[in-house]
């Protein structure tokens, strides 16, 4: 019988490693610089308007699309799947739902954003109280917001991110995503990456006239922000 052993990584020298390290690292920042071109061209994306009325329900009661931006110019809305008869909220969004970031810290950019499903929002809530969140979420259950927004097809569930900008008193689409598009989202930089102002900041290559500042001077514990 063959020796069983546990899996591991190659064991090295630490100058061999080092060396191994450094390569590795050149491919990351290579990768990151490729990150940074590709917000800076979804930062140019064209935007579509919402034609819907587009009513939900949330803890406040019946609101329409324009009123989840609270006032900001730019809404993040993450389609998180459950269903109207479902028991519990899909595995998946819950994972993504837990590593979301404090909404204070998007909210210091301009940016809302919420949770939107099917079921009714007493199953929201209560889904949420289990979870121990503390994210907006809004239902869908009495609209056809999920199918426009192609989170509902056919009755069948699809999970996904859109991003929505408000000009005066109409709203438009910027950029959606699903599927693995999801999968890196978490820290507030990679959901500021996604909209069309981006982080704000004067080193990202962004449209003439877009909001910039410098880099990290506006970040703040979640408490401290003065309009939270």
């Amino acid at each position: 019988m063959a020796d069983r052993r546990d899996p591991h990584p190659q064991i090295v020298s630490l100058d061999e490693w080092n060396t191994q390290l450094a390569e590795l690292l050149e491919k990351e920042k290579a990768h990151t610089r490729a990150g940074d071109a590709l917000a800076a061209q979804r930062r140019r994306l064209p935007m579509v308007k919402i034609e819907q009325e587009c009513r939900l329900r949330g803890e406040v009661g019946e609101v329409t699309l324009a009123e989840l931006f609270d006032g900001r110019p730019q809404l993040i809305i993450y389609h998180f799947m459950y269903g109207p008869d479902w028991g519990a909220g899909c595995d998946g969004c819950s994972w993504v739902a837990d590593a979301m970031t404090h909404p204070a810290h998007l909210r210091a950019r301009d940016t809302s954003f919420a949770l939107v499903s099917r079921a009714p929002l007493d199953t929201l809530l209560g889904y949420r109280t289990r979870m121990g969140w503390d994210l907006p979420w809004y239902s869908s259950a009495d609209s056809d917001f999920n199918d426009a927004m192609g989170a509902t097809v056919e009755g069948e569930e699809h999970h996904g991110l859109s991003v929505f900008m408000r000009v005066d008193d109409a709203v438009y689409r910027t950029y959606y995503t699903t599927d693995r598009g999801i999968e890196h989202l978490g820290s507030h930089w990679t959901y500021l990456d996604l909209t069309p102002f981006g982080r704000q900041e004067f080193w990202e290559d962004s449209p003439d006239g877009w909001p910039q500042s410098e880099p990290y001077a506006w970040q703040r514990r979640h408490d401290e922000y003065e309009d939270d």
